[in-house]
């Protein structure tokens, strides 16, 4: 084992991110998870909020935040996880990019 953490999502954005989902028509919402070696003011040092795609990260389209948290026990050692498809041989995650669907939704 890696690391324990814990995330707080308020319900205002727990109904955010699902109109969201129900608007797009998709099975669920992938969120980005970030681990800060420095500790906020509330001794927070973990941060989630909507994956972007390529395009908007380099259009430096502002993040969605979804949540704060903080890792509680770690034994140091944290891996990079890779896909591994069905011949045992490792996968890179490829990014697929759909168009974006024009809406008022946040992300």
């Amino acid at each position: 084992m890696g690391s324990l953490s814990s995330i707080y999502i308020k319900k205002e954005v727990l109904e955010m991110l699902l109109k969201g989902v129900t608007a797009k028509n998709e099975k669920g919402i992938e969120l980005t998870i970030s681990i800060s070696d420095e500790v906020n003011n509330y001794g927070q040092n973990l941060s989630a909020y909507v994956s972007q795609s390529k395009e908007q990260r380099e259009a430096k389209k502002e993040k969605y935040y979804a949540g704060n948290g903080k890792v509680f026990w770690t034994d140091g050692k944290i891996t990079v996880a890779e896909k591994k498809d069905v011949n045992n041989t490792t996968v890179h995650n490829a990014e697929v990019v759909n168009p974006e669907e024009e809406n008022d939704l946040p992300f």
